[in-house]
């Protein structure tokens, strides 16, 4: 077991948990990761370090943390944050997580807020966040990180772990093969970029798959009188035929292909044109030019 006390003359790093750490405390309550929560916990103590230094953690902020597990990333991030607000699904885990923080991080554990709950359906919270940074299973990585972000303008910005194609997909731009609905709908809300790939041999279970990081940072929507409702609907029409021109795409969105035809016109876009070749802001001027014509 790793020694949870800080050195004596106190300039050592707080110790964070070891692959050791993560089996004895996962044994103690009788938990074994499942892949129906995407469960897979950092066992390597640098890799949380990266994680934490990577997302700009500042000492005035409070994080918000989805699925802590077993509190590996949690150590972390209390150590740079003022504060962390911990979203779990999982009531084993939960009901474990004060007595570790308060174990490990003693001078903290008043600084820690735990929400027992499915991270999908939290509109409050105890505190006010500042910033996101969690370890997302790749099942649920996209609708949570689109749901915080839409129910919480509080955050600014942050970094999440998730499967590695996920996060090339919510980093991507604009005429790339793999820019689809994820990366359009992360944009309404903030620029992402990659910031990062996590081997597979840092994680219990180790996953089949690297895994890679994602930061973000907040951004004003594009300017529309289009709703954030009307936009997304024109990007998931445009998508779900990937293929087709936005001409054809959008025609069951628009009543008709001609009248997607106008619309893209009327929003300065190539009718022939394909979803994967525009951004934001011209997904927002085709909702609006729809919406105009329905006033």
């Amino acid at each position: 077991m790793t020694d949870p006390t800080p050195s004596a003359s106190g300039t050592a790093p707080a110790p964070l948990f070891g692959a050791s750490d993560i089996r004895r405390l996962a044994g103690e309550i009788g938990v074994r990761p499942t892949k129906t929560l995407g469960q897979n916990f950092v066992i390597d103590g640098n890799t949380i370090r990266r994680i934490v230094a990577a997302a700009g953690i500042g000492p005035d902020e409070t994080v918000l943390e989805i699925g802590p597990g077993l509190g590996s990333l949690t150590l972390g991030l209390l150590d740079a944050a003022k504060a962390v607000v911990a979203v779990e699904i999982d009531p084993v885990l939960a009901a474990k997580l004060p007595e570790t923080i308060g174990q490990w991080r003693p001078d903290a554990a008043g600084d820690f807020h735990l929400v027992l709950a499915d991270a999908m359906k939290v509109t409050e919270l105890p505190a006010e966040p500042a910033a996101l940074v969690a370890n997302l299973p790749y099942n649920v990585a996209v609708p949570v990180v689109l749901h915080l972000l839409q129910h919480f303008p509080s955050i600014r910005h942050g970094l999440v772990m998730v499967q590695d194609e996920v996060a090339d997909r919510l980093a991507a731009e604009p005429g790339s093969k793999i820019y689809g609905v994820p990366s359009v709908k992360a944009a309404w809300y903030s620029s992402m970029r990659k910031a990062g790939v996590i081997g597979m041999n840092v994680f219990w279970p180790a996953p089949k798959i690297q895994s890679g990081l994602v930061a973000f940072t907040r951004r004003e929507p594009p300017a529309t009188t289009a709703s954030r409702e009307e936009v997304f609907a024109v990007i998931d029409a445009a998508f779900a035929q990937r293929r087709k021109t936005l001409r054809a795409a959008l025609a069951g969105w628009a009543g008709s292909a001609a009248e997607a035809e106008r619309c893209l016109v009327a929003a300065g876009v190539d009718p022939t044109a394909r979803g994967e070749v525009i951004d934001i802001a011209a997904f927002a001027r085709i909702a609006e030019a729809r919406a105009a014509a329905d006033a």
